[in-house]
């Protein structure tokens, strides 16, 4: 039943406030191969990564080393791009370097 002191039209609603989620987030992983130059690999980081020279040749050694490194973490439409744009500057370029994405 109704409350007998309410009035009609006099409903309290409340405005249910959406919950924002933050988005799922992808390691960018660059692997080694034995034809791509350590040179070009630093270029990828310093252009797509917007890494400092320092911190490319690190990844780079990274890769060459240990047969991976991790370039970064965005979220998936970001991370895909990046490793797209990988493929196509190893392509152009002439190099089989490739790159992938994994949740973290």
């Amino acid at each position: 039943m109704s409350d007998p002191t309410q009035r009609p039209g006099e409903q309290v609603l409340e405005r249910s406030k959406p919950e924002a989620k933050e988005p799922a987030l992808y390691k960018v992983v660059l692997h080694n191969d034995d034809y791509t130059t350590m040179e070009f690999v630093i270029r990828i980081l310093e252009d797509v990564f917007l890494k400092q020279p320092a911190e490319a040749y690190r990844i780079m050694m990274q890769v060459h080393v240990e047969g991976r490194g991790l370039c970064g973490v965005y979220p998936y439409e970001i991370a895909e791009t990046k490793v797209e744009t990988v493929h196509e500057l190893a392509r152009a370029h002439g190099f089989p370097l490739r790159a992938s994405t994994e949740p973290e």
